[in-house]
């Protein structure tokens, strides 16, 4: 596939530079061809011979729209409807009935921290969806799952909530694709109103701060941690604990671990899968 541009190390370096301050992503030394593939387009349309003038501009004081732009193009977007299947099952069978038998007037809420396109905050909805059906009553003070993305493009679709038949296929079982979504006549399917209610979204860079976001429950912040360095994952875990409610349950991504931060957070084997609990 023709890119259109080479890099040499010292731009890559740069823009290595640039990636990691702007949203935190680390890129690996070996991954000039991510660069080439995904800003092609970009450095076409705006005209830029080289990638040392698209970082020029970015540093800019008028890059703030094509920054937006890069890392929307560089963000990695891969995601599932119930993705590893385990963290749901322990959200509806351990951690959904306990919070509902503590604090039964409370509201719950959830955090959804680089939902993606959606599937992980909805298919949270689903669960909960489920959870009250089977127990009547449970969280009638209300449901709220908070869901958030550096991408602006990628939570503009999330927010739609309609899906192609590939997407859907990819981990959504055919008994809640036909319980929680409709068919659109073009061929689309949209998710269902009362899914779609409970889940709110909004920009967030996860460099930034959090503290507008409220007190959750639990956060699902799920298969991110991977792509920052050591310090900056430790400093996002600590601003996460800040934002759980004494009690509450931050759940990670499969290949994710946390090391570390025992004053924080205890580690819950629930065979399959392991949670942590705010102390």
């Amino acid at each position: 596939m023709r890119t259109g541009f080479t890099i040499t190390s010292d731009e890559f370096k740069n823009f290595s530079q640039f990636l990691e301050k702007s949203c935190g992503i680390l890129l690996a030394e070996h991954k000039q061809y991510l660069v080439q593939s995904r800003l092609s387009k970009i450095m076409q349309k705006e005209g830029f011979a080289t990638l040392s003038e698209l970082v020029n501009r970015l540093n800019s004081m008028g890059g703030n729209l094509l920054k937006e732009q890069v890392i929307d193009a560089m963000t990695t977007n891969e995601t599932l409807w119930f993705r590893d299947i385990h963290p749901y099952e322990i959200l509806k069978d351990k951690l959904l009935p306990e919070i509902a038998s503590g604090q039964p007037m409370q509201k719950l809420r959830i955090w959804s921290a680089a939902c993606s396109s959606g599937q992980e905050p909805y298919s949270i909805s689903m669960v909960i969806e489920e959870f009250r059906q089977s127990r009547a009553g449970a969280f009638s003070a209300g449901q709220e799952i908070v869901a958030t993305d550096i991408s602006s493009v990628i939570l503009d679709q999330a927010k739609r909530g309609e899906y192609e038949m590939l997407a859907l296929g990819r981990g959504l079982s055919q008994d809640r694709l036909n319980r929680f979504f409709r068919k659109n006549p073009e061929g689309s399917w949209t998710i269902k109103p009362e899914i779609k209610a409970r889940v709110k979204f909004q920009s967030l860079n996860l460099l930034g701060q959090y503290s507008s976001l409220g007190q959750f429950d639990i956060i699902f912040c799920r298969n991110v941690l991977i792509y920052f360095s050591s310090d900056v994952k430790t400093e996002i875990l600590r601003k996460m604990h800040k934002q759980l409610k004494p009690g509450g349950y931050l759940i990670l991504g499969a290949s994710e671990s946390l090391s570390g931060l025992p004053d924080l957070y205890r580690m819950i084997h629930c065979r399959p899968g392991i949670i942590y609990q705010s102390i």
